[in-house]
């Protein structure tokens, strides 16, 4: 009995020690099992997340990540989706502006360059017709002095011509004077005539008586003989100057009515001189005034050219300063480019109108974009 209870009590131990090893045996692979699937569960979304940073450090802002859990895993998971859809928009709104910047600047440098284009040929052509108003105001300025100076002569001739007038005027008095003269010789020579007639007839009235005398009257009768002759004589020599003094009277009025039209002309001479010399002296008035305008139009011109030659400076630097903000960017979009969105392939980029460079350029420091993309 004792022995049987001996090999009963040995096979329960055994049974019990092959009973303990095989729930530990269970025990050790429910463990082995819970901790393959806790590794795995940890693991697995850390891989995840590790995948998603490694494609959002290489530009890759397109993929999606699918979070489950509400761990502290999937928390990081959900962090960083959040961060990549906002890093995502953020680089499509900037890749967006810096293409429409670059494609603003590529418009603006080259409207610009044809500003400055045009700015130039309005300068040249300013510049030549600030050569032109110098030359019209040299020649209106000389005009000037040439108006000056008719009218100076003008007013000479005026002088000279109211003198002439009243020379002429003189003449006709004068010629007045002498046919007034000659009007009283005529009646002069008129009362000699009679005179001598008269004497005629006391001669004839003498010869007769001394015939009547007979001898004693005989010298008396040649004294009145002679006294005849020298009273004939003299009214020949009375007619004789009365017809000198009637063809000189015709000659003097004619003279007299030369010299009356003539003191008429002079007198429209000194008015035409007078209104020459007024028409000059406004015209010489009007053409200082006028090349006082010229002058100060020149002076306008040339001040319109030097602001028309600053204009065109500060239209290059313009013009440099666009090709400057072109050339950045487009650094800009080329950095940008390296992120891959949504939408977007990975080297999308909108070419700008490419414009004509300027003559002078200052380029600016477009590395330094460059070195806040990397940094970033």
């Amino acid at each position: 009995m004792k022995e049987r209870a001996i090999a009963t009590a040995e096979r329960e131990r055994q049974y019990v020690i092959w009973a303990c090893m095989g729930i530990a045996l269970v025990v050790a692979l429910s463990v082995l099992a819970l901790s393959s699937l806790l590794v795995r569960s940890i693991t697995r979304p850390l891989a995840g997340a590790v995948e998603l940073a490694d494609a959002i450090a290489a530009g890759d802002l397109s993929r999606s990540i699918e979070v489950r859990g509400k761990d502290e895993c999937a928390r990081l998971l959900q962090s960083l989706s959040h961060m990549q859809a906002s890093l995502s928009e953020i680089v499509s709104e900037v890749r967006n502006s810096a293409e429409s910047v670059s494609v603003a600047s590529g418009q603006i440098s080259q409207g610009t360059h044809d500003l400055s284009s045009r700015t130039e040929e309005q300068a040249s052509a300013l510049q030549e017709t600030a050569a032109a108003m110098e030359e019209l105001s040299s020649t209106v300025s000389l005009n000037a002095d040439n108006a000056q100076q008719a009218n100076q002569v003008a007013v000479d001739v005026r002088n000279i011509a109211v003198q002439g007038n009243e020379v002429v005027h003189e003449m006709v008095t004068t010629i007045q004077d002498i046919s007034e003269s000659g009007r009283k010789v005529a009646d002069i020579i008129s009362v000699i005539d009679g005179i001598a007639f008269q004497t005629n007839i006391l001669a004839l009235n003498a010869a007769v008586e001394a015939a009547r005398a007979g001898g004693q009257g005989r010298g008396f009768a040649v004294v009145a003989g002679e006294v005849r002759n020298l009273a004939q004589r003299a009214g020949n020599a009375a007619k004789d100057i009365q017809e000198l003094i009637t063809l000189n009277s015709g000659s003097v009025e004619k003279g007299v009515t030369l010299a009356g039209k003539a003191g008429e002309v002079m007198e429209d001479v000194v008015k035409a001189a007078s209104r020459s010399s007024d028409l000059l002296e406004e015209i010489s008035l009007a053409s200082t005034e006028q090349s006082k305008g010229v002058s100060q139009i020149g002076v306008a011109v040339t001040q319109m050219e030097k602001t028309t030659q600053q204009n065109a400076t500060l239209v290059e630097e313009s013009a440099s300063a666009a090709e400057s903000l072109r050339e950045q960017a487009e650094h800009l979009v080329s950095a940008v480019s390296v992120f891959r969105v949504s939408g977007h392939s990975a080297q999308s980029q909108v070419k700008p109108e490419q414009a004509k460079a300027p003559r002078t350029t200052s380029p600016a420091n477009p590395a330094s974009t460059d070195n806040e993309w990397e940094s970033f």
